[in-house]
Formats: structure tokens, C-alpha cells, sequence
């Protein structure tokens, strides 16, 4: 069974909806499990047990959020050497631009040595249906490639 992580930040709903219809994607492709989850709550064994990593900010400051800042200071450590190539997704809910946010997360990627897998999924002001069908794309991609061996 291939288990997608979906780990999110929202303070308005936005980036709660782009989370939901991540995992609505990724839940489309057979023997698929997906944990959703709040940054706050997730841990450093739900990020080495995945097989595949999505994760949501809304744009605070041109910046993640703080709580997508912390999980990623939580888990760096003892994640180390052990996420290699790990496949990985961001999408964000944007005030602004959301591309400093990409940015930020993106580096910090490259710290954990994950793989990029498919281009950001960035909203700017409202979620509309197009944004959500984006974010099905999303996990379904990040999911469909990690249960075939692909990533």
C-alpha cells in the first residue's frame, strides 16, 4: 500500500480546501492510503513512513506559514539521510503572488533532499473550482507516480 502525507497550515479555510481535494486526487489511484493532516499534528514518523509528501501554506508575509516552518524544523533532524528523493508536492493559497512561499519551501527541499515531482499549485485570492480541480491533479500525480514505482 503506497500512504501519501498531506500536511497543511490554514487560518481562513483556503488552504483546508486545496488540502481536501489533494487528497481527494490522491485517493483515486488504487492501493492508495492518505493522511491528512494539520502541521501541528504531523511527526516525523508520519514523514518517513510515507511514500510520497504534499504540502500546503497559505502565504503569510510572501512567506510559509509558521506552523509549516516548524513542522519542516521538527522533522528535519531526524529526517536526515533518510528522505532521500522522497517525491514532493506544495501548493499554496496566496494573498500576493504565493512565489515567495514557493521559494522558501523549495529550498527547504533541497535541504531534505526531496524530488520535486509537479509544478506548485498556487491560488490567488479565492479557491475556485479550477484551483481545486488543480489540486486533484495534484495528489493524484504525486500518488499515481509514487503506487507505480515511478518516483
Amino acid at each position: 500500500m503506497t500512504q501519501i502525507l498531506i500536511v497543511y497550515s490554514t487560518q481562513t479555510g483556503h488552504t483546508r480546501k486545496m488540502a481536501e481535494a489533494v487528497c481527494e486526487g490522491a485517493k483515486t489511484i488504487d492501493d492508495v492510503e492518505v493522511v491528512l493532516k494539520k502541521a501541528a499534528d504531523a511527526t516525523l514518523a508520519d514523514l518517513l513512513t510515507c511514500d510520497g509528501l504534499a504540502v500546503g501554506t497559505p502565504e503569510n508575509f510572501g512567506y510559509m506559514s509558521g506552523m509549516i516552518k516548524d513542522f519542516f524544523d521538527r522533522t528535519y533532524g531526524g529526517a536526515q539521510d533518510k528522505v532521500f528523493r522522497k517525491p514532493f508536492v506544495v501548493f499554496v493559497s496566496a494573498g500576493n503572488d504565493g512565489t515567495g512561499a514557493i521559494r522558501a519551501i523549495e529550498r527547504i527541499a533541497l535541504g531534505y533532499k526531496f524530488k520535486t515531482v509537479f509544478h506548485p499549485v498556487i491560488a490567488k485570492g479565492d479557491i475556485t473550482d479550477d484551483i481545486l480541480d488543480q489540486c486533484r491533479e495534484l495528489g493524484a500525480t504525486l500518488a499515481g507516480g509514487c503506487a507505480m514505482g515511478i518516483y
